[in-house]
């Protein structure tokens, strides 16, 4: 299971950190490569990457902080199993901070590139099948609609936000079924913002987050329940 952090050792550099290490693992656990309940053994990650036990507790102790880890006494750290009721949490604080950024943009012409090229992404990996890189293509395209505040801290809360639903999405078997029908709306509200129509690309946004919290809980809920759910 760790053999395939080793590549990211370079990563680190010559300043090895916490920070660094956690980084790392944050985009591990956001890929899928440690699935919601995993188990993180200290000997075989440390070794992967290089770093002392003390430099990964700490980088394990960054990412409990953030919700994606969890320590169990005398058992170890593992992957955080999101509750039907964080998913629920998870979608009032993206409701309230990216309606929020759209809701405030000003005046056009809005700097959309980033945007588009996630709505790209999200298309081109639906052409070749690939639901998990829709997955991710979809997370792209509300980090780029956050960054439109132009704010280091939205940025910084969304990444942790968004972090954490990728757990929910992992647990869900049928990816497409679940972020398939997102990316025409993805592009309608890129279209709405290109056309300077901030209030409709708002009003848009708003209902996708509703359905996809309904849509996600429905799933989350039936996988959770179900004889393959994960272990909390």
């Amino acid at each position: 299971m760790a053999d395939g952090l080793a590549a990211d050792r370079p990563l680190l550099g010559r300043t090895s950190t916490a920070e660094r290490v956690a980084d790392i693992l944050r985009t591990r656990i956001a890929e899928g490569y440690f699935p919601p309940g995993t188990r993180l053994p200290e000997d075989a990650i440390g070794g992967a990457l290089g770093v002392s036990r003390n430099t990964l507790r700490e980088a394990f102790r960054l990412l409990t902080h953030e919700r994606l880890l969890v320590h169990e006494l005398n058992r170890g750290v593992f992957v955080r199993v999101l509750a039907v009721g964080d998913v629920v949490d998870i979608y009032r604080t993206r409701q309230l901070v990216e309606c929020a950024v759209l809701h405030d943009l000003g005046d056009p012409p809005f700097r959309l590139d980033g945007l588009a090229a996630a709505v790209a992404e999200g298309e081109r990996h639906a052409r070749a099948d690939d639901w998990r890189g829709v997955s991710t293509a979809n997370i792209h395209f509300h980090r780029e609609l956050v960054a439109l505040a132009g704010s280091e801290r939205t940025d910084e809360l969304m990444r942790g936000v968004l972090a954490e639903l990728r757990l929910a999405f992992h647990v869900v078997d049928d990816p497409r079924t679940l972020h398939e029908p997102y990316l025409v709306r993805n592009r309608e509200i890129l279209d709405a913002l290109r056309a300077g129509e901030r209030t409709a690309a708002e009003r848009l946004l708003a209902a996708y987050l509703d359905d996809s919290r309904a849509r996600l809980v429905e799933a989350y809920t039936r996988r959770l329940t179900g004889p393959a759910a994960p272990r909390a």
